[in-house]
Parts: C-alpha cells; structure tokens; sequence
C-alpha cells in the first residue's frame, strides 16, 4: 500500500457551512477500516472545531490554527507549535477598531477587508509576522508557520513520510500542505489557483467529494494517478535525442549490471542522491564497505562490528534517516542470513509506514546467490522497491532476480550482460543495437515495455565526482597509468601515480624535463585519457600550446588549473622550482 494517510482540509473540504454530512463521516470511517490514517488540518481555532464537529478522534491528529497548534485526540493533549501573538499587537488591533477579530493560542484570525490595516499594524510595530489568506479569512501567525510545518510535526509523531500521504483542499492556505503530501488534491469547489496546482480534481464539491477519493484510494491505492506525479519521477539519464528518462520513485525494480570499474556505483549513486534529495528513505545493504562515506545517510557497521538488525530499524523509525549497513565486518557465509532476516521485518516497517521507499543490495549475488536454496522460501512475495547491483545476472537467485524489471547494463559487453540475464530467468533476450557503448552510457531495457533496450548518457553523481576527485587527487593508480617524468634522455623516471603527486613532482624536476613533456602535449593527454578530465585537459592544452610562457609561468597555470578543481592535502608543503625534495623524497 503506498499511501497510508489522507490529509483533509476542514472548511470547504469536508465540511458544508462549518458542518460534515453523515455520508461524509462513513467514507472517513471506510477509510479507517482499510488500515490508512486520517489527519485534519484547518485554519480554526480548536475550541471552535471541537464544537461543530463531534467526529474529531476519527483523526490520529489535528493540526489547528493553520499549522500552529497540534491536537491529539485518543490522548486530548495539546502542543502549541509556535509563540503566541504579542500582547502590544492584539492591543494595537482593538486600537484601530478591527474588529470582528479572534485571538487563539497562535492565530489571530479576521476578515476582509481588515487586512490593510493588520498589514499597517504588523509594520508600524515593527513585527516579525505574517498574514494568511484563507478567502475571506485573514490570519495572522508567526512567519514560517504554515498548515505544512504543523503537518510535518504530527507525521513525524505518526512516524509517517509525506511520501505516503495524499492531502484534499479547496483554498489559498492549503496550497504549502498540499504540495507537501506525494499527491494532492483539490475538490471540485475549490478556488481556481489551486486545481491549476494539485495533481487531481474530484468531480464532486466538499464532503462528496472527499468520498470520491476515499473510494479511489480503497480501491485501487490511486494507481491510474501514478504517472502524473511526474514531479517525483527521478532522473535516470538523457537519451541520443536529448529526452530525459525519468523513474518512478515507488515501486521501482531494477538491475545495475556489469563487471568491477564499469560504472555501477556512479548509477547507483547517482540515484541514493536524488531520493535523499527528495526526502524519500532509502536502506543500503553494502557487503564490502563501498557506501560507508554516502553524505545523505547513517552508516552502520564497520571492519570490526557487523550491524545489528533491531540497530538498522530502530534508526529506520524516524522517516528522514536513510540507512547504510556496512557488512564487512560479517563472514560472507552469514551475510544472506542477514539479509533473509532482516527483510521481512523492513516489509512489517513498509506494511506499516510504507518505509523505506528503496532497497539498495550491493553485491546482490553475495546476498542473495543462485546457490541458497531457502532463498525462494523465506524470501518476501512480490519484493519491491530494490535496486539490485551485480557482476553476474546468473549468479543472483531467480526468485530475487525476476522481479527486478529494469535493467541497466554497463561496461564494455552490455548486451552479453543483458543475455546472461534474460537466460537466467528464462526470456527471449531483445536485439539491441550493435556498437559500444561511450564513456558515460549504459544500455537500458524495461523487461515489460515494448521498447527495444536503448543507450543512456547517465546523470552525474555528486557522489561518484567526490570519489573521483579522490582517487585521482590522492588515490594510487597504477603503474601502466601513471604519469612518469623521464625527460629528455630518458636519464629520470618519477612516478606520479596522482594529481598531488605530480605537482610535487613538477615542482621539483629541471625546467628542461618540465619543457620536454609540456611541448609534447603529454599532460594534456595524460589527464584527458587517464585523470578523464576534459575541461582540465582543454585549459591544460591551451597552456601548453602557448611557446611564449615560461616554465615556471606553466607550471604555475597548471598547478592552479589542477587546484581549481580537486582538493588537495594541504599537510604536505609544495617543493619550490629549483629544489631537489620531490626527488629525494622519490
């Protein structure tokens, strides 16, 4: 079930002139039944609404005065969300003869046409302090405070995601609420700004319509509204003609496939980030410590403590924590047991609280292999919402491998990828289009469309940068790709097997080897085929094609050229030109 509660505004929405029909209370009652939630949010003050509407505790919680007050109802506590109104305004309101005018625990509510004079008011005194339209209504409330953070207060109470929620209103001050919720509606009697906003309309006014999508919702959890919540999709990559490949955050299954250094992580990474950045959770299962930095989530575990399951879900109970569980530090043979037992308690958290949105099993085929024969007994039915990161297809249950739809082949032989799959789960492997693959592209095939697999430029991962800017900056790289100062007379044979190295290097070699590599063009090269930095290469090219700049001009543009764009360690000083360190050192 991917929405667990439904948000409803009050005046307008559920309720007819300040009241809620019968047939209205039964869809609410409906809704409790199928094991959603209910949350009414509402610009009135509480005393006032527990006056006129005797069915509050059909809600789990009640956000009243537009955001600034949360009620609980099964408990009758209170929690004032903000700092009551100053004395000095209320007073300069009376002053002025506005008038009729409330004063709640947060809110002071009026009407038109007052709200030139309030606006006067909150300015002459200088006042921190904001005013809220609600059509006729006039609120005043503390700035920031709005139907959306009083909302995110009573789900992170529920334990519930935004993500799982669907919200209903019909006016202005609904609108920060309704873009909070994952789809938003407006009924049928709703001002035209805010239909023009919301992903769906109901065709009937008020309480009707309310129970029109209480019955959608029961019915079919508003899965024909799936793709037009495109505002969530995430992006994947561009395709040869420049269109966007855009996924579905819910639900999504698919494989990440190819050899070791094929751009797996860059994928994968690139998509942890964009559901972090949009607040959905996810939990990474990382068998050889690869994700233990991921900025965005909590890592536990390390070399010398395996995580424990209940530490995994009792960081999972708050929505905005995602979650990395470093299994290095457990024998292989034990770790699909980790697995195995741990996923059945995740699908008890999703039954729940539709959390988390994503599974991400590093080395799937280390957690899940063909070999473990329980695997098709133990594992959950329908298993969704994984990303599944292998070098062989084949070697990844069946079970586990044929629900996984999407599949991303990368390296040089995507399509021998892609054939080892479909033979493993036994399907007809499409014909893909012959050729390999550039630097940045992965061949796609979506197992249900009926669309041939196709090439992607994938999206760049802040992450895969960071690691890269490491590795090249600070990292080792092999001998047969590093950088080797010779000279002339080939009488030198320094090794820079990173970026800092070879500054340090080059900082230190005779201007007649810095000379004789730079009119060879072969920095520039080393750092367009090696460091793969074509914007460092190009600046570098042009520095090198410049025969009037003298080696230490050269070297300094350059250095700064390198330094512009990785971070090096600054624990190390930089030789000077003229001195011998970096040779005495090398």
């Amino acid at each position: 079930m991917r929405y667990l509660a439904l948000v409803c505004d009050y005046d307008g929405t559920l309720a007819t002139d300040g009241q809620v029909d019968d047939a209205t209370v039964a869809a609410l009652e409906r809704l409790l039944a199928s094991g959603r939630k209910l949350v009414l949010v509402t610009g009135r003050e509480l005393p006032e609404l527990l006056t006129i509407f005797p069915h509050a505790d059909l809600f789990e919680r009640i956000v009243a005065e537009n955001g600034a007050l949360l009620y609980r109802p099964a408990s009758r506590e209170e929690k004032v969300l903000a700092p009551p109104p100053p004395e000095r305004f209320v007073q300069e309101l009376r002053a002025r003869k506005v008038w009729p005018f409330s004063v709640g625990r947060v809110i002071v509510a009026s009407w038109r046409p007052h709200e030139v004079t309030i606006l006067e008011a909150i300015r002459d005194l200088g006042l921190e302090l904001q005013v809220i339209f609600n059509k006729d209504a006039v609120m005043v409330l503390p700035a920031g405070v709005n139907k959306a953070t009083g909302l995110t207060v009573a789900l992170e109470e529920m334990g519930l995601s935004p993500h799982n929620t669907v919200g209903i209103g019909d006016a202005e001050n609904d609108h920060a609420f309704l873009s909070l919720c994952e789809c938003c509606a407006a009924v049928a009697n709703a001002l035209p700004v805010v239909k023009e906003e919301v992903d769906m309309v109901t065709r009937s006014e008020r309480g009707a319509g309310v129970t029109e999508l209480i019955d959608e919702l029961q019915a079919t959890d508003l899965r024909a509204h799936d793709q037009i919540l495109a505002r969530h999709h995430l992006l994947l990559g561009t395709r040869d003609n420049g269109a966007e490949l855009r996924i579905s955050p819910y639900g999504m299954n698919l494989l990440i496939a190819g050899p070791s250094g094929s751009g797996k992580s860059t994928v994968a990474s690139g998509l942890l980030e964009r559901l972090g950045e949009q607040k959905y959770q996810f939990c990474v299962i990382d068998p050889e410590g690869d994700y233990e930095n991921f900025a965005g989530a909590t890592t536990l575990g390390n070399s010398e403590r395996a995580p424990t399951i209940d530490e995994v879900l009792q960081l999972m109970k708050n929505p905005q924590t995602s979650v990395v569980a470093n299994l290095v530090g457990l024998p292989i043979v034990d770790r699909p047991s980790f697995l195995l037992t741990l996923l059945p308690r995740l699908e008890e958290m999703r039954a729940r609280t539709g959390r988390p949105h994503c599974l991400l099993l590093d080395e799937t085929h280390h957690l899940l292999p063909a070999s473990w024969q329980p695997g098709a007994l133990v594992l959950p039915h329908g298993l969704s919402g994984m990303i599944g990161i292998t070098v062989h297809p084949k070697m990844i249950a069946p079970v586990a491998l044929a629900s996984l739809k999407i599949v991303i082949a990368v390296g040089k032989a995507p399509r021998e990828t892609l054939r080892e799959y479909c033979t493993a789960i036994g399907q007809r492997c499409p014909d893909a289009a012959a050729g390999d693959l550039k630097p940045g592209e992965v061949l796609v095939w979506e197992r249900d469309g009926a669309t041939p697999p196709f090439r992607l430029r994938v999206a760049p991962s802040r992450t895969e940068r960071r690691r890269h800017s490491r590795k090249y900056a600070e990292g080792e790289l092999p001998p047969e790709r590093s950088f080797y100062f010779r000279g002339p007379e080939g009488k030198l044979n320094l090794r820079a097997q990173n970026l800092f190295l070879f500054l340090q290097l080059a900082a230190g070699v005779d201007d007649d080897t810095w000379l004789y590599h730079l009119r060879k063009g072969e920095y520039a090269h080393w750092f367009r085929e090696v460091i793969k930095d074509d914007a460092l290469a190009d600046e570098t090219a042009a520095i090198e094609a410049r025969a009037e700049l003298s080696p230490a001009d050269s070297r300094a543009r350059i250095k700064e050229a390198i330094e512009h764009r990785y971070t090096l360690p600054a624990s190390t000083p930089m030789p000077m030109p003229g001195t011998d360190a970096a040779s005495r050192r090398f």
